[in-house]
């Protein structure tokens, strides 16, 4: 079932936690030092070597692994497109408790932090898209927007406005919380110890190769295709539906991040579900609940009328016909 949100009074679209707080002004002065966390610098970097040595190893791969990988590519992609972003952070359809799950377990096997902190991170992008208080603010730049921002201490701003958010609906979901409780555990699992064990177990791939391809280089590639999102689509590409936000539509994003590169339709309506007026086309993630909504494990989807996207595009878009 599909919900129009052009039904929905526009007061309460200014109540969600996802929309744009244009009251929020910058604090005047000098910005607090930049403090580099080299923890996350060392790790960062040792992930990307090992990756870098995955690529080297595909030759000695099984093709089984290689398909292997990709589909816990696809999963891991998943859990953060359709679960901590689409149904958690955004809350654009409800899923049963089946789906709940499986999408936690394939945002465990994405290792992108707990769908807590992810869904709470990213309201605050929303709420203060291009603000200090924006996580990963695409004003500084591209490489903080992409990888940059997890390598420093977060702007206090970032830190205040999370902690008055409302988060009561990611509190109240036990799915949710009982990921948090065992995240580390549950990130060793999915992330590293399966993508590794199923080859070697089902087909006699050595471990070796596994754990760097499936795991270290497969995890390495969906994390880059998430920071994409917040750094190439806001910065290259077109602008159909509100020309003075940064956020872009980007074909390469929405091939990488498997339909989330629609950026501009997407902060300009942050609830609609399949946050493209174009439903499946180039969004594998939208045709995954479409079918969720098919078998019956997912509904309530939000979508935004064909009526006010159209009035949108003629009042502030940049005369673009066509994203992408």
């Amino acid at each position: 079932s599909c919900t129009l949100i052009g039904r929905i009074p526009p007061k309460r679209l200014e109540l969600l936690e996802d929309a744009f707080d244009s009251s929020y002004k910058e604090k005047e002065g000098p910005k607090p030092p930049r403090i580099i966390v080299w923890r996350n610098v060392f790790l960062m970097l040792l992930l990307h070597i090992g990756a870098a040595y995955g690529i080297f190893l595909i030759p000695t791969a099984s093709p089984l692994t290689l398909l292997w990988s990709l589909f816990c590519f696809v999963l891991s992609a998943l859990g953060i497109t359709a679960g901590a972003h689409r149904l958690w952070s955004h809350r654009s359809y409800k899923a049963s408790l089946p789906l709940r799950i499986f999408l936690c377990i394939a945002n465990s096997m994405a290792f992108q932090n707990d769908i807590f902190e992810w869904a709470r991170d990213h309201r605050v992008h929303h709420k203060y898209s291009e603000t200090d208080a924006d996580p990963h603010n695409a004003v500084r730049g591209f490489f903080f927007a992409h990888i940059g921002w997890l390598l420093v201490r977060k702007h206090p701003d970032v830190i205040t406005k999370g902690r008055k958010l409302e988060l009561k609906d990611l509190m109240a979901d036990k799915v949710v919380m009982f990921q948090r409780k065992y995240y580390k555990l549950s990130v060793l699992l999915m992330c590293f110890f399966i993508p590794m064990s199923v080859p070697w177990y089902l087909w006699g791939e050595s471990l070796w190769v596994g754990y760097f391809i499936p795991a270290v280089l497969r995890y390495t590639l969906v994390l880059n295709a998430t920071w994409l999102v917040n750094s190439a689509a806001h910065m290259w590409g077109n602008r159909p539906y509100d020309k003075n936000i940064s956020p872009r539509e980007n074909r390469f994003v929405t091939f990488s991040a498997i339909g989330e590169g629609f950026h501009n339709y997407h902060h300009t309506f942050p609830y609609d579900y399949a946050t493209s007026e174009f439903g499946c086309k180039l969004n594998l993630t939208t045709a995954f609940i479409d079918f969720m909504c098919f078998l019956g494990l997912a509904k309530d989807c939000k979508r935004v009328s064909r009526e006010q996207v159209l009035a949108r595009k003629q009042r502030t878009g940049d005369g673009s016909h066509r994203s992408g």
